[in-house]
């Protein structure tokens, strides 16, 4: 069975990022990927209605899976509360994985609602911490392996050991 991969769309190159830029990652991986149409490209961010560009937002003082049961909120940096936009993103992003056969994501680290190994600490000053965003926490919570941009080899790792 192929397994099929839900992809933040900045990484193919859209133009969908907070600050209107993208992180390409077309390496020949995914060129192959795509070519098997393994790939189902989503902006968790852009389905919920938030436009780019946008203000930067972080997950305030906690993590992304302390967001959906309504513990903590995610602010943009003038103050805008955004949980209910970031709630439906994560929601959108595990609905479209899971109507697509997605067995694993390939998310973009950093994001409060991608970020799969870091997000920002919700002060706006760069500081980095441990965690996960909201999209990716509920994925992983409904069974579907997370990976960053960053552990692109654990991925294809993954995938051969899945299909063997």
């Amino acid at each position: 069975m192929m397994n099929k991969i839900l992809v933040s769309a900045c990484l193919m190159g859209f133009k969908v990022r907070y600050d209107g830029s993208e992180k390409a990652q077309m390496v020949d991986q995914l060129h192959r990927w795509q070519k098997e149409q393994r790939l189902v490209i989503h902006c968790p961010e852009l389905a919920a209605g938030l436009p780019t560009p946008r203000p930067p937002a972080e997950i305030v003082s906690a993590e992304g899976k302390d967001v959906m049961p309504q513990q903590v909120r995610i602010v943009e940096i003038t103050g805008q509360d955004v949980t209910e936009q970031y709630q439906l993103g994560a929601w959108l992003a595990l609905r479209t994985a899971q109507e697509s056969g997605c067995t694993a994501a390939l998310l973009t680290d950093g994001s409060p609602t991608c970020g799969s190994q870091f997000i920002y600490d919700g002060s706006f000053s760069g500081k980095r911490k441990a965690g996960m965003g909201i999209a990716a926490s509920l994925l992983t919570e409904h069974g579907i392996a997370v990976f960053s941009e960053n552990r692109l080899a654990d991925l294809i790792a993954w995938i051969d050991e899945q299909e063997r």
